[in-house]
């Protein structure tokens, strides 16, 4: 019988891997349990129209990347989300959240695109999102930085570039778009098969290219800078005097953009040199548009992601991954009665806090004790029938052999006081 196998790019996560996933999220909980944002846990798959809306009809991910299918039950057109700002602001939205409120939210889980994958890309792949709803001004934008500054403090990550840009509103954007569209229409012959694709439909994302042929022509296209009014020349300025009297170091990168036209005003991503082509760890920004584009109104919205997947592949190049955790204590029996004796100091264990694995078969103590090695554990007790007899128990430490018998009246005592 062939043997079934998980489907390409959406990859099982063993458990010599789990812990170090673990470990990694409740870290990430506690550092956004400071700065006051709250979990808010949508559906894996929603109405597609909704990504559609959010995203646009015409666009990689909708056209391409999405896993899509109709329910069989009621014909509804449903996907697996691609991405979580639009099912997060769905959720806010239809439940009135920002009457007279602000929202600072957070999400973990699983985010599906069909692309090809690739080491820190998968189709099936996990993301962090925070999203602060209903502030206006660049000081919500500035925290949105300072707090992901003290997360690289926190895991020990030192080699993290920021880069920022502004992208002004759609008027702005679209006076630059004219610019761009003729600057670029001067030189076509340098276009490749993708410039010359988003020519006239999205020029920005051109400024946004990989390929080292076009670098010198796009480095010199209009800047959007340029193009910026009053209003967003000031959220720009005020954002980057905050990052500088926090001392937050930034390169301002007039080539950042996003594809997505209801991005506005600040953007910024965090660059890894320890990732090869896949290098952005964190993106985000403001995309106040989007809450009215989904039918909430106007109102005012910045967010990011991080990829835990590259976010792992940086930690572990930098040796700041923990180690498999250990178990405290293991159980070695041998005998008839031994088992219920066992279990009976297992359970005292556990409620002293001890993580405790017993062993289970009449296996050898040889073969325990490789079992008790395995699995790293810092102590092992022996239970044979002469510890019953004698109420007692041999504890063994795993670290330098030390053995000692403890009463069995003593062994809890002696365990809470670290005493062993």
């Amino acid at each position: 019988m062939q043997k079934i196998t998980a489907v390409k790019g959406m990859n099982d996560i063993l458990p010599d891997i789990s812990d170090k996933w673990l470990w990694l999220e409740n870290q990430l909980q506690s550092w956004l349990n400071s700065y006051g944002y709250s979990n808010i846990r949508t559906p894996i798959v929603e109405n597609t129209n909704l990504f559609v809306r959010s995203i646009g009809e015409v666009t990689d991910i909708v056209e391409k990347e999405m896993y899509s299918f109709t329910d069989s039950l009621n014909g509804d057109s449903l996907s697996l989300r691609p991405e979580g700002t639009a099912g997060t602001l769905r959720a806010v939205i239809e439940h009135n959240m920002l009457y007279n409120a602000t929202q600072k939210l957070w999400y973990i889980g699983q985010m599906f695109r069909h692309e090809r994958p690739q080491r820190g890309r998968y189709r099936q792949f996990h993301q962090l999102g925070v999203e602060a709803l209903g502030f206006a001004g660049s000081d919500i934008d500035a925290e949105i930085i300072l707090m992901q500054q003290d997360l690289w403090r926190i895991l020990g990550i030192v080699n993290l570039e920021l880069q920022i840009n502004c992208l002004g509103n759609l008027d702005e954007r679209a006076k630059h778009k004219e610019a761009l569209i003729a600057y670029f229409e001067k030189h076509k012959d340098l276009l490749d098969a993708d410039a010359s694709k988003r020519l006239y439909s999205n020029p920005l994302r051109i400024l946004d290219t990989k390929n080292p042929a076009l670098q010198e022509m796009v480095n010199g296209a209009p800047k959007l800078t340029e193009y910026l009014g009053e209003d967003s020349i000031a959220h720009y300025t005020n954002w980057k005097r905050m990052l500088d009297s926090l001392n937050i170091k930034y390169t301002q990168n007039h080539r950042l953009v996003r594809g997505l036209d209801y991005y506005n005003l600040s953007v910024f991503e965090w660059i890894s040199s320890d990732l090869g082509a896949q290098s952005t760890v964190c993106a985000g920004g403001r995309y106040d548009p989007l809450i009215k584009q989904l039918g909430g109104g106007d109102n005012y919205a910045i967010g990011f992601a991080i990829g835990l997947e590259r976010l792992l592949l940086v930690l572990e190049s930098l040796n700041k991954l923990p180690d498999n955790k250990a178990c405290d204590i293991f159980i070695a029996n041998m005998g008839d009665d031994t088992a219920i004796y066992s279990f009976e100091i297992a359970r005292e264990l556990r409620e002293c806090g001890y993580s405790v694995v017993q062993n289970f078969g009449n296996s050898s103590f040889k073969s325990q004790f490789k079992k008790a090695d395995n699995i790293k554990a810092r102590f092992t007790l022996v239970i044979g029938e002469n510890e019953i007899k004698n109420q007692q128990v041999m504890v063994k430490s795993m670290a330098d052999g030390k053995q000692s018998s403890i009463a069995r009246n003593e062994l809890r005592k002696n365990i809470e006081n670290g005493t062993f």
